[in-house]
């Protein structure tokens, strides 16, 4: 007994310090930007007062609030239709609505820059069609702070719209029809009673939009647009200024944490939302005439706009490219990304995996604490980890090279700095969130009994998470491995911060390409970070399909929205 009592406290011991490191190393690049922050001249922060800190936070606002009504609007209204009408083509939409997900930002600004921009097919055809010349008519620019946001709107207004048509699912026929007993129009009972008990999800979306939308770099960047994510990019390599590039990520880094705290006290507030004691599904309604075209027009335009559009271009782009996707140099682009992704993928689920069983096998606040940790760094975006990294491995890698040299007359050079590891680090720190919470997803599902019982079996931790959690948490495991690894293919501030040198990605290449106005060859590499970013989205749509899916309209003493058939 006390041999047992002995091996169940050292392998608790080690699952305990493996979460503890892995939440600590979550922490760690927040606290090397603060730090560097401070530390930095007083001087510098005066100049960038002076200069550009106006600019990039009066415009990461207004990008920030024109996404947020954008993905609020399109995303809520979707969800909506889809979930509690019947119009044509309705079992389609409930999936396109999602696949937009599938793109970057940035990739869809190359293929609406091509085709919008001045010597692009639009403009092109209008000057063909009136007669005008290039200076004798206005055309909106695309690249513009207006147009960042549109694109970031059309790949960002997914997570309202799955989020939102959750809360839909969700609520009871009682409280809609105790508001039209009540004297309320169809209009009245969804503004008064079904959209609040779906804002917390509601809001939850569009902050997790947001959150992307200040982490975002390509899209900005290449639109020519002054946020903190370009300054921080360009004060670390452009003037070399570390301790400007620290301010201005420690600026981000406070507004993430704030829209962060908001999205978990959103979120804890939802579950206060109950609709009513007992569950009653609403039948769809079925819409005829202008209101069925009309829903059709409000679905259709986000897939054609989001999806098809762009994805048509692109390829379009990429054939007449002249590029070789197999050619040697993609191939290594390929090899670089998949090694890059499958890498991050596996450290950072095994140490999701780890903080996972650490709160679920010893439930307390140190391990509720390590878990909402290792959960900032979603809310962080790339610049930040990447400087945050940055900062104390390049001291550790000065100090030990001083040392070596010192007492051994060895130079090491850099040894973690511009290493693969440490940019799997950043990796991990920042997509952690997504792992852990898919994780625990399923991990949810497990009935705490099934533990008590392998544990009075004889099962240590280590078994008990290997031989039955795992098996039974397959599916979600191998959900957070791709997801992870999507993401990891479409990341690219971190990327081109902290690659290794000559060590370039897809991601890598087609900003380059973007960056010079080579917007065909761009497309080469941008259509295959799209074709892998279907796989999660085809998860996402998998799982909209099993859910619960309201029963078909019966008849009724009343229409329940305009438009309805009576």
């Amino acid at each position: 007994m006390s041999r047992r009592r002995a091996e169940l406290g050292t392998l608790g011991a080690a699952l305990r310090a493996g979460a503890l490191a892995a939440a600590a190393l979550c922490l760690l690049p927040m606290l090397a930007v603060a730090i560097a922050a401070a530390t930095g001249s007083l001087d510098t922060l005066g100049h960038l007062a002076d200069t550009v800190l106006g600019r990039y936070t009066f415009t990461t606002l207004q990008l920030v609030v024109l996404v947020a009504l954008g993905t609020a609007a399109i995303g809520t209204g979707a969800a909506w239709l889809v979930t509690t009408t019947r119009f044509p083509g309705v079992r389609l939409f409930e999936v396109a609505l999602a696949l937009p997900l599938a793109f970057p930002a940035y990739v869809i600004g190359y293929a609406y820059t091509d085709f919008l921009d001045h010597p692009g097919a639009v403009q092109t055809l209008l000057r063909e069609v009136t007669g005008w010349g290039p200076r004798e008519y206005w055309f909106p620019e695309v690249r513009s702070t207006g147009g960042a946001a549109a694109m970031l709107t059309l790949v960002l207004y997914p997570y309202v719209y799955l989020l939102a048509r959750a809360a839909f699912l969700q609520q009871s026929a009682t409280a809609n029809l105790a508001a039209r007993a009540l004297g309320q129009g169809p209009w009245g009972a969804f503004f008064r009673v079904s959209l609040p008990m779906a804002r917390p999800a509601i809001a939850g979306g569009v902050l997790l939009a947001v959150m992307e939308t200040i982490a975002d770099f390509g899209t900005v960047s290449y639109f020519g647009v002054q946020t903190f994510a370009v300054g921080i990019y360009q004060s670390w390599f452009a003037m070399a200024d570390r301790a400007a590039a620290a301010q201005l990520a420690l600026c981000l880094l406070v507004f993430a944490l704030f829209l962060a705290v908001l999205e978990r006290v959103t979120r804890g507030d939802a579950r206060h939302h109950d609709t009513g004691r007992r569950h009653e599904a609403r039948a769809a309604v079925p819409l005829t005439g202008w209101a069925a075209w009309a829903a059709v027009a409000v679905c259709g335009l986000p897939v054609l706009f989001g999806f098809l559009l762009p994805a048509g271009l692109l390829l379009e782009m990429a054939i007449g490219s002249g590029q070789n996707l197999l050619s040697e140099r993609y191939l290594e682009f390929i090899r670089n990304s998949i090694t890059l992704a499958g890498t991050a993928a596996v450290v950072t689920v095994g140490a999701a995996v780890l903080l996972g069983a650490y709160q679920r096998l010893e439930p307390g606040r140190l391990s509720t604490g390590a878990a909402s940790v290792s959960r900032i760094g979603y809310a962080v975006p790339g610049g930040v980890i990447a400087v945050g990294l940055l900062v104390p491995f390049a001291a550790l890698d000065n100090a030990i090279d001083a040392f070596m040299e010192a007492r051994f007359g060895i130079d090491t050079g850099l040894l973690f700095t511009g290493s693969i590891w440490l940019l799997v680090a950043a990796y991990t720190i920042r997509f952690m969130a997504a792992a852990l919470n898919t994780y625990d997803g399923g991990q949810a599902g497990l009935n705490t009994n099934m533990d008590a019982v392998a544990r009075t079996l004889g099962a240590t931790p280590g078994a008990l998470v290997r031989r039955i959690h795992l098996p039974i948490l397959r599916p979600s495991v191998l959900t957070a491995l791709l997801i992870v690894f999507v993401d990891v293919m479409k990341e690219l501030p971190a990327t081109l911060i902290m690659r290794p040198f000559d060590f370039d990605t897809l991601a890598v290449q087609a900003h380059r390409l973007a960056a010079d106005e080579r917007l065909a060859g761009a497309a080469v590499p941008s259509l295959v970070i799209v074709a892998v970013g279907l796989l999660p989205v085809a998860l996402v749509c998998r799982s909209l399909g099993a859910r619960r899916r309201l029963p078909r309209a019966t008849p009724a003493p009343a229409a329940e929205l305009p438009g309805a058939a009576e």
